[in-house]
């Protein structure tokens, strides 16, 4: 028993000699919090945001990330960018798709309709690690979502690159970013100053694109969002009026019996 206990203990600690500096290397500066247009229990998405946003992902994300849940036509629901029909159409066409087989059973090339979904910029998954020294870029569909922080880490991580800090040694190919885990992450810095000019006329600075893309983002990861609080909201005003009736119906109940 003595020896089973003394074998436990000594497994703990090698194992703990493995997590300690896990955990340190994982530290990361937390994201300052932003007040979103689609915060609390009656945000919206801002519709100008949401079309900045995909000229951003479309410009400059789309060459390596791809966003795999979304279709063209998505652009053009209520409560997204609200693109017209023809707007869609337009933007579907920039693009290229396989499709097929045709009746001699080949595979042909076709331009992207609104029933598409986007178009990955890489094959498969290996081709997109050998574009990218070996990281491999993660779709951003549900990014959002899938990362702590939400938008706000989106946000931060698309602003926070700079020079590393004495004492911190960079290989090559790994850039310095104190909101990601360890600091070091292998996509270069995605945005600079006047990158692209918005249609609406907006400034295209950094901190714009990345509050724009990252607004966009949101949007992909949870286009349901107003409909979700429209709904909410309905039905606490159906039981606020609900329980009122039946407090109503109490109090006459009871007045009836004294």
């Amino acid at each position: 028993m003595r020896k089973a206990i003394k074998t436990i203990l000594g497994a703990s600690v090698v194992a703990m000699s493995f997590i300690a500096p896990a955990q340190a290397a994982g530290d990361a500066k937390h994201p300052a919090v932003i007040d979103w247009s689609f915060n609390g229990p009656l945000g919206t998405y801002d519709r100008d945001a949401l079309r900045r946003g995909y000229q951003v992902y479309k410009e400059v994300c789309a060459s390596c990330h791809s966003m795999n849940q979304l279709s063209f036509r998505n652009l053009s629901q209520e409560g997204g960018p609200e693109f017209t029909e023809a707007e869609v159409k337009a933007l579907a066409k920039e693009y290229t798709v396989e499709d097929g087989p045709d009746d001699y059973g080949d595979m042909y090339e076709r331009p992207a309709l609104a029933s598409d979904r986007f178009v990955a910029p890489y094959p498969n998954d290996n081709a997109a690690r050998a574009a990218n020294g070996g990281a491999y870029p993660p779709d951003l569909s549900l990014i959002n979502k899938a990362r702590s922080g939400g938008p706000d880490y989106i946000h931060a991580l698309l602003t926070g690159y700079q020079e590393a800090p004495d004492g911190v040694e960079m290989r090559p190919g790994l850039y310095y970013n104190p909101y990601m885990a360890g600091g070091k992450i292998a996509m270069p810095s995605p945005l600079m100053e006047d990158l692209l000019e918005y249609g609406d006329g907006t400034a295209a600075t950094v901190e714009q694109m990345s509050l724009d893309v990252t607004h966009f983002l949101n949007w992909a990861a949870e286009p349901e969002l107003e409909a979700r609080k429209r709904a909410g909201f309905m039905v606490l005003i159906y039981l606020a009026i609900f329980a009122g009736l039946m407090y109503a119906s109490m109090r006459k109940i009871w007045a009836d019996l004294h």
